[in-house]
């Protein structure tokens, strides 16, 4: 496996944003001194997002598909398994960091899902308090829920290829719960899960409501709930 990284951003209705997002996130990938390969996966946007992503990435070793529909787990899911790199990393293409990268590559082998976690004590989070509250309350109803005892799904993250390769067919979720689904597969799996100090200052306020999320997510959380209850979970091999 030459790839070392594999950076896996979706994009939806991005044009106005991309010309400062996409040199940054390449600037910050390419800091690192790896091997690299950038995937935008464009889902259902109609403000021209995917034309104007091939015409930026220029000489980067960025790689733009698209689908039909607005689903940010479902680009997800592609990204990933066309991923065949060492590292799997996703990002969002307004928060990305060069340090949580060097951090990624740095871990010992038998460390398979590194997450940068926003309420890990060392964390510096800037986000507006709803938002932190926001984050508290999901984790709250993960833990309930689905019995993780990891502190934070979203947001960056880094899988071994090998654990991508193992368990991403598996995850039914999509929409906005399609990497908590995988963290927590890989939690019941045995994968070795570390959780890192971030700082997080996104490049812009959240385009998403909040409000009309909570539904979703937690009708999200009971199905994931059942479905890892209707099929027997992988494990890892002592």
């Amino acid at each position: 496996m030459s790839l070392k990284l594999d950076v896996v951003v979706p994009v939806y209705n991005e044009a106005a944003f991309l010309p400062t997002g996409l040199p940054a996130l390449v600037e910050a990938v390419r800091a690192v001194g790896m091997s690299y390969r950038i995937t935008l996966v464009e889902n259902g946007s109609t403000d021209g997002t995917a034309d104007l992503a091939r015409k930026l990435a220029g000489e980067a070793a960025v790689e733009v598909i698209s689908l039909p529909d607005p689903d940010y787990g479902a680009a997800m899911r592609s990204g990933f398994l066309r991923a065949d790199a060492e590292w799997v990393v996703n990002f969002d293409i307004d928060y990305f960091s060069s340090a949580f990268l060097r951090t990624v590559l740095d871990q010992p082998d038998e460390v398979d899902l590194v997450i940068g976690s926003k309420r890990d004590p060392g964390s510096d989070d800037r986000r507006p308090l709803i938002r932190r509250l926001a984050t508290r309350v999901f984790n709250l109803l993960l833990t309930l829920v689905l019995g993780s005892k990891v502190s934070d799904t979203h947001g960056m993250k880094g899988f071994r290829g090998s654990l991508i390769s193992d368990l991403t067919s598996e995850v039914v979720s999509t929409k906005d719960l399609f990497d908590t689904e995988l963290v927590v597969r890989a939690e019941r799996a045995g994968y070795q899960i570390v959780e890192v100090p971030v700082t997080v200052e996104e490049m812009r306020s959240a385009r998403s409501s909040l409000i009309r999320r909570i539904p979703r997510t937690v009708a999200g959380l009971f199905q994931i709930r059942r479905a890892l209850r209707s099929r027997p979970e992988r494990r890892l091999a002592a």
